[in-house]
């Protein structure tokens, strides 16, 4: 009977049914405590790899997360005729979330955008993580080492903290707990002290982690110190942009975590060469620190709209003669200058960099099954952190602390990879610098809205083609609106006004 049970715990897992249909009201199931909960290793398994398959449905399966929320907002993108019933674009660009939701073509509740405003499937990741860390710790040595308890409750807590930091980052503030049946409504939680909270909780785990896996399924899939270290990176970045007083605090803590992975590991991470770009994208390489899996020939397949590839790509990737965005000219020439030396431009792009009809194409992300007779098909894992993106964390914060003479070499790694010539501005300069490093090298990673928002560049015309006015940004324009049915039993329930 306890077998039946653990099987249908893990089932609904893996079909990713919501396990919190009226908010966070989590009613304990009966003889699910202890050891009655699982009963071998290979349960305990079963039941976290669950979990990460929740994070991909909430990601990657049920919407467009990282492409409408990181890739597109506020972009200086664009459609062509034979796109022209991709209305979303325009919506993005001009960060109007009420035009794109009211649009008939984007009804809900089946729309992939609309999927964003409902924050029930990061919960159901949070949820079970809860309850993940929670049992292990009941399960007897025998079945369970010491060691091996500690690792799962790591991932518990890592699982648990990019579910939330990914929720602040759309929504600000957001009901935060940690017990594992959780029975009572909730109010919204400050977002410092929900990051906060984060923070320490991971910094707690951190070493009980490898540097990697032995298995290369395992690597960057599965949570690693990096893939934490990364996480609390951005964390802290998050707090420096929002929480202003304490940031040189928040700096300093980035610093010393890039430094940690950049001389501590041991070598499990590295800069791979540019012409490896395939390998990169395609997972579980050394410079991968935390990816969400994809299997094309099994049910772990992406949304094709959730893929940022599927979107800047023509004939013969795709069957269209343009591709379904292209951004301005302006725009690239001001990332990829056309007098500076940089590899990206012809490893990542095709010959027409700089159009502005359409032809321009990224082939950053392209796989060998991608091609007119698979149409969107995309192989990849989705990159959520890399090790290129962590030193320029670290490039980011020690400039922000004024320490140019030790953020110049940093940054330049990134640089030299990419055969670009080495910067060397230092002061407000040189943090624009490491600003237009991101953009040209995460492009189409999720990371492009959200460096806008932490850094204030949201609300200057100077670095956005689309600038949300200072007022709005302060009543909450660069937040994702939250869908009305997270009220439902829940008096304590606010949403975001600057939307709703």
């Amino acid at each position: 009977m306890k077998k039946v049970i653990c099987l249908i715990i893990i089932i609904l897992l893996c079909t990713g049914l919501e396990g919190c249909k009226k908010f966070l009201n989590v009613v304990p199931i009966d003889n699910l405590s202890g050891n009655n909960f699982w009963e071998t290793k290979a349960d305990v398994e079963a039941f976290t790899g669950g979990i990460y398959n929740l994070l991909r449905n909430a990601t990657m399966r049920d919407s467009r997360f990282f492409v409408a929320t990181g890739d597109l907002r506020c972009a200086p993108a664009n459609i062509t005729s034979e796109h022209s019933s991709e209305l979303y674009v325009s919506y993005l660009r001009k960060n109007d979330l009420k035009g794109l939701l009211s649009n008939t073509k984007y009804l809900k509740p089946t729309d992939t955008f609309w999927a964003i405003t409902l924050w029930t499937n990061f919960f159901n990741v949070v949820q079970n993580a809860n309850i993940l860390y929670d049992q292990v710790e009941k399960m007897p040595e025998s079945v369970l080492s010491a060691e091996d308890k500690k690792s799962y409750q790591a991932e518990a807590v890592f699982l648990r903290c990019i579910s939330y930091f990914f929720m602040v980052r759309v929504f600000g503030n957001v009901p935060y707990y940690t017990n594992a049946f959780n029975s009572e409504a909730l109010p919204r939680t400050n977002m410092i002290t929900v990051l906060k909270n984060c923070n320490d909780e991971l910094a707690a785990v951190k070493n009980d982690l490898p540097w990697t896996y032995a298995d290369i399924a395992k690597v960057a899939v599965r949570a690693m110190r990096g893939s934490v270290i990364a996480l609390m990176m951005h964390i802290n970045m998050w707090e420096a942009g929002f929480d202003q007083a304490n940031q040189l605090g928040y700096y300093t803590t980035v610093a010393a975590l890039g430094e940690e992975i950049m001389t501590q590991s041991g070598g499990a991470y590295q800069l791979l060469p540019l012409i490896n770009t395939y390998d990169i994208f395609r997972g579980n390489s050394k410079e991968g620190l935390f990816e969400i899996v994809q299997q094309a020939n099994s049910a772990e397949q992406f949304l094709p709209n959730a893929v940022y590839s599927n979107y800047v790509l023509l004939k013969p990737y795709q069957p269209f003669l343009t591709s379904t965005i292209w951004y301005d000219a302006a725009f690239m020439a001001r990332v990829y200058p056309t007098n500076v030396t940089d590899n990206r431009k012809t490893q990542w792009f095709d010959a027409n960099l700089y159009a502005a009809d359409g032809t321009q194409q990224m082939l950053k992300f392209v796989n060998i099954k991608q091609g007119p007779s698979t149409g969107s098909l995309q192989v990849g894992n989705q990159v959520v952190f890399r090790y290129a993106d962590v030193v320029l964390l670290r490039a980011e914060a020690l400039a922000n602390l004024g320490r140019d003479n030790d953020a110049l070499p940093v940054l330049n790694l990134i640089r030299q990879r990419a055969g670009a010539p080495d910067i060397a501005s230092n002061g407000d300069a040189l943090k624009s610098d490491i600003y237009y490093e991101r953009v040209r090298e995460l492009m189409g990673e999720g990371h492009y809205f959200y460096d806008l928002v932490r850094t204030r560049k949201a609300i200057d015309g100077n670095f956005t083609f689309s600038p949300i006015t200072a007022d709005g940004f302060a009543r909450g324009a660069w937040t994702w609106p939250i869908d009305v049915t997270a009220t439902a039993n829940n008096p304590f329930m606010t949403l975001n006004q600057y939307w709703n």
